[in-house]
């Protein structure tokens, strides 16, 4: 099967919450990093969601807000996932910005050139991937 959401991070769910309307959903990745996404009750139902299930999270790339260098304010995003750039792709009006995580996997950005220039963002330099977990869209595997 073939998405379109840039970013695919296949793992096991580890935390499951429920809550009336909407659960939060933890889904732990090979190398320790970690993706929440809230869904509702519904999906947690339909796709018969439970603590050691495999499971795959998507997040398109123009969800992800960067930050480069120590955050100076503190952010509401569930999921703040820092890193290094490990590769910056310039467009006419847009760059490609990757970041890879300590635990191995890699979150990508689409950020415009501007913002890419203004943060500084280059190989090497220091970046926090902001994405809200309801940016999160969750599968498993049939």
């Amino acid at each position: 099967m073939n998405v379109s959401a840039r970013n695919v991070f296949k793992g096991k769910i580890s935390a499951l919450v429920n809550g009336a309307v909407n659960a939060e959903v933890e889904l732990s990745l090979p190398g320790g990093d970690r993706i929440v996404a809230i869904v509702t009750e519904n999906s947690v139902r339909s796709l018969a969601l439970a603590v050691g299930q495999e499971a795959i999270a998507y997040v398109k790339a123009p969800w992800v807000i960067l930050l480069a260098g120590e955050p100076e304010v503190r952010f509401s995003a569930r999921n703040q996932l820092a890193g290094q750039v490990s590769r910056v792709r310039k467009g006419a009006v847009n760059s490609e910005v990757a970041i890879a995580l300590p635990g191995g996997s890699t979150v990508h950005a689409v950020v415009t050139n501007e913002a890419a220039l203004e943060l500084g963002l280059k190989e090497g330099v220091p970046a926090t991937a902001l994405i809200k977990a309801s940016h999160v869209v969750l599968g498993v595997p049939v």
